[in-house]
């Protein structure tokens, strides 16, 4: 009994879990003194802890700068952020609208962030790029680089300057109870945005915002998108893909049980009109309901704004084996379903089923264009396939 004890008690004390609050480092709740130094000390804290560490953050507003997390030199692979507060940008829009990333985590392993606030105070930064004025390209509000086991729970993230959330050649991140909000105009506000990274898993999730709810961009694999509400937004994106001639494919998406309201986009597939070696393959997107979407099933081919650098060309991306099964609800545009494709390297395997579309109380209609593919059970507008 006595050496079980003893085991038991140095399993306690090796799994015990060091607490490292903000306020203790100088961090003030007022939303007015600059808490960053206080942030990033706490962080080199718990990065230096033998043990699991959590870095709490109370109640109250932090007003932060620009905070780089870096793991590289971080020891610790099991660090929790526990906000209970609300963390502040300046409302000076220059001061992080120049640097790409407001709270930026780089090479970090095992962090995870739970509950609490990011409010980017992007408004005025909005209202610049809409007046076409000189103004910084903004600020992606907390963003994850090459790193590993990731998660975030419960957070709510508001009035990002751009992107609200970033996955950027990660691997394994776990995103859940994730609130998303910024004006339907805000320019560029993409709620979450995956580029490059394997084993994401976007679940429980309301995203209102001014762009892509979801934007999936090169290099992204094995997403996994559940129970998702989006609006107002562009909906969920794969793309804008092929700008490069040689750019990472994408593969084995996964959107089910998913809502739209009022979206310009349900799901869509979008390319540039320009050369590449591109692809996207083994799509699913199952259990979706369109409320008044202007564009509820979309492959796009030939995007080329403005005919800018792009015109007269054709997609090199190879879009196959895309699969759209339970998509219902209504369209706020005659056209309810779309396959703009490559006229070079036209879709294939694209399978609609059970798909039931309305638009106004009246039939919709499919169009397509270099897209081959099947139709099963009741698909309403009639295929075009």
């Amino acid at each position: 009994m006595i050496q079980i004890l003893i085991i038991l008690t140095l399993f306690y004390c090796s799994s015990a879990i060091s607490t490292y609050n903000v306020q203790s480092f100088g961090a003030k709740s007022d939303g007015k003194s600059d808490s960053t130094k206080a942030f990033l000390n706490a962080w080199g804290a718990a990065c230096a802890a033998t043990s699991p560490a959590t870095i709490y953050v109370p109640q109250g507003r932090y007003l932060l700068q620009n905070a780089y997390f870096e793991g590289k030199s971080c020891k610790n692979t099991a660090i929790t952020m526990r906000i209970d507060g609300t963390l502040v940008a300046p409302s000076d829009y220059n001061i992080i609208g120049k640097s790409g990333s407001w709270l930026r985590f780089e090479r970090v392993t095992g962090v995870s962030i739970y509950g609490g606030t990011i409010d980017a105070q992007g408004t005025q930064l909005w209202a610049c790029k809409k007046a076409g004025k000189a103004c910084p390209q903004g600020a992606t509000s907390l963003a994850f680089y090459n790193s590993n086991n990731i998660v975030i729970s419960g957070l709510t993230s508001s009035n990002s300057q751009m992107f609200h959330v970033l996955i950027y050649g990660c691997k394994n991140a776990y995103l859940v109870n994730m609130k998303i909000s910024a004006d339907g105009n805000s320019p560029n506000t993409d709620g979450i945005h995956v580029q490059h990274s394997t084993g994401v898993t976007i679940m429980n999730s309301h995203i209102g915002t001014g762009d892509d709810c979801v934007s999936i961009g090169p290099g992204a694999s094995n997403l996994w998108i559940e129970n998702l509400a989006c609006g107002p937004g562009h909906g969920v994106s794969i793309g804008s893909l092929g700008w490069d001639l040689q750019e990472a494919g994408v593969q084995n998406i996964t959107v089910k049980t998913a809502t739209f309201s009022g979206t310009q986009n349900g799901v869509r597939v979008k390319t540039w009109a320009r050369p590449s070696n591109g692809f996207v393959r083994n799509v699913l997107f199952q259990h979706v309901v369109m409320s008044n979407v202007q564009n509820p099933i979309i492959i796009d081919q030939n995007y080329c704004p403005h005919n800018e650098n792009c015109p007269n060309q054709a997609s090199g991306v190879k879009i196959s084996d895309v699969t759209y099964q339970d998509i219902h609800g209504t369209s706020a545009m005659q056209v309810a379903v779309k396959f703009d494709c490559s006229k070079t390297r036209p879709c294939t395997g694209i399978t609609l089923d059970q798909v039931n579309l309305a638009y106004k109380g009246k039939p919709a209609i499919a169009t397509c264009a270099n897209a081959g593919g099947t139709a099963a059970g009741v698909v309403e507008p009639s295929s075009c396939l």
